[in-house]
């Protein structure tokens, strides 16, 4: 996703991590660069709704329950290597 108007951090970078943000699990420094984007980006922002009621419903549906430690470092990891794949195929593309 892209909003098409240029912004410090790419709208599909931040999509990719609103999880990592709505969870806190991102250090400082990048919650205030996707909070910056958001701020300026209406799309993202309105994606990042979406996702902060799909989070919502599901805590409301699982109770207390939370996943494994293993299991949520293999997924910060993998989502950790499609923003870098998904960079790196855009750079391809603008080339």
């Amino acid at each position: 996703m892209s909003c098409g108007e240029p912004h410090e951090t790419d709208c599909r970078q931040v999509i990719a991590e609103v999880y990592l943000y709505l969870d806190l699990e991102c250090a400082q420094e990048r919650r205030t660069l996707i909070r910056h984007h958001l701020d300026e980006c209406g799309p993202c922002l309105r994606e990042y709704g979406i996702e902060q009621e799909v989070k919502a419903l599901v805590a409301r549906c699982c109770g207390n329950e939370s996943a494994p430690d293993e299991l949520r470092e293999r997924l910060r990891v993998r989502i950790s290597e499609l923003v870098v794949f998904e960079s790196s195929e855009s750079r391809e593309l603008t080339d």
